[in-house]
């Protein structure tokens, strides 16, 4: 099978460009890029837990709308104390850390999450600051 230069070209440029935006997409996905300064609170009842990578998610009702809190990688999420079995739906819980940049996305970022009268920093380095 022989390959023309301009066969190698295009599946390189298009391997290179593929991995541009799988990078972009996971840049805006992870970190705090995506969230605004300053702390947020939440408080509402669990309606999903899922701890599993990329991250540990809760899903939250606040007044009939579903938040997404989003939480550390399952192995950090899981050395604050936090696991799949740590609350159930129908929980209430408490959220705090960074929401969205964008108003109309119901999401944040938590760094600290209260429920069951028990606290689990995820984010330990920033909830010294709360």
């Amino acid at each position: 099978m022989t390959f023309s230069r301009r066969n190698v070209l295009c599946f390189a440029a298009g391997t290179a460009l593929t991995s541009g935006l799988a990078l972009r997409r996971a840049g805006a996905h992870h970190g705090w890029s995506w969230t605004k300064s300053g702390f947020f609170k939440l408080v509402g009842v669990i309606t999903a837990i899922y701890v599993g990578n990329p991250h540990a998610t809760i899903d939250v009702d606040v007044e009939g709308e579903i938040w997404r809190v989003e939480m550390a990688p399952p192995s950090r999420t899981i050395a604050a104390g936090f696991t799949q079995d740590t609350a159930k739906v129908g929980d209430e819980v408490t959220a705090i850390g960074n929401r969205s940049q964008d108003d109309k996305e119901l999401r944040m970022k938590a760094v600290r999450i209260i429920t069951g009268g028990k606290t689990y920093d995820v984010y330990l380095s920033r909830a010294a600051d709360i």
